[in-house]
């Protein structure tokens, strides 16, 4: 599909990688965007709410009376970023009891899928459009020191899979993005280089310009996905040491 004067939504526009694609979508000549944020109205927003392309939107991806209304308000929407994404700080173990792994699946799974299945009418209608799903490395590759986080991007890659099919027959394209090291609030954990979240927003674009299916979007990315490729045994050990390591440093 065409970027240019397309109509946009983004979910967790508020900052980092959401903000980008805002930005992103701005500078390929996106006529309308609608910026999805819990709080709207908040004063440390990463785009600029009073530019006439952008529409802020109330929008909470855990709240499927709050999908509904925006999916009735915004019938104009031709391709829709399922950006928002939670990770609890926490392993599956150490947590005090299954509550943060169950938030981190209704953010990162069950809001994609939510939002995908209100509007994949309204896309169909707008001459087909496309989902763009942000992802994570974390999705090719169990990350043990991230608890429920991996399990829920690993569980959002597979619904993309099936998205693509269904959605197929009215000509929607389903976008995976697999993100690495990127400089966000998110990622203050994660040591070593960090990229730009444009760096990601230029890349889902490029994979909706030319229908890739699955992208990794930056070099740590590309990294995690060779080193699957050449010893998966040997990454999973060094995925193990890492939290064996953390472990040590925090104490648990």
């Amino acid at each position: 599909m065409e970027v240019k004067d397309c109509t946009a939504l983004v979910t967790g526009a508020n900052r980092g990688i959401g903000a980008a694609f805002v930005h992103a979508l701005l500078e390929a000549g996106a006529k309308k965007v609608y910026a999805g944020c819990r709080n709207p109205d908040a004063d440390d927003l990463e785009f600029d709410p009073a530019d006439p392309r952008v529409d802020a939107v109330r929008l909470d991806v855990t709240d499927e009376a709050s999908i509904a209304e925006v999916a009735a308000a915004c019938p104009d929407v031709q391709l829709l970023v399922n950006n928002a994404g939670y990770f609890g700080g926490t392993t599956l173990l150490t947590a005090p009891d299954i509550d943060t792994a169950r938030q981190e699946m209704e953010v990162n799974y069950f809001g994609p899928l939510q939002l995908s299945r209100a509007f994949a009418q309204a896309l169909g209608a707008n001459g087909g459009g496309a989902i763009v799903n942000v992802l994570s490395a974390a999705a090719i590759v169990p990350v043990p020191n991230m608890g429920g986080y991996s399990p829920s991007k690993f569980a959002a890659r597979a619904m993309g899979v099936a998205l693509r099919a269904e959605l197929a027959d009215q000509n929607t394209q389903v976008h995976s993005l697999i993100v690495g090291s990127i400089d966000t609030r998110m990622a203050a954990h994660v040591q070593g280089k960090k990229e730009s979240p444009a760096t990601v927003a230029k890349a889902g674009l490029k994979a909706v310009l030319r229908n890739i299916p699955e992208v990794d979007t930056d070099a740590f990315a590309i990294n995690v996905r060779a080193a699957q490729a050449r010893d998966p045994a040997k990454l999973e050990q060094q995925m193990a040491a890492a939290l064996k390591l953390e472990t040590l440093h925090t104490g648990r």
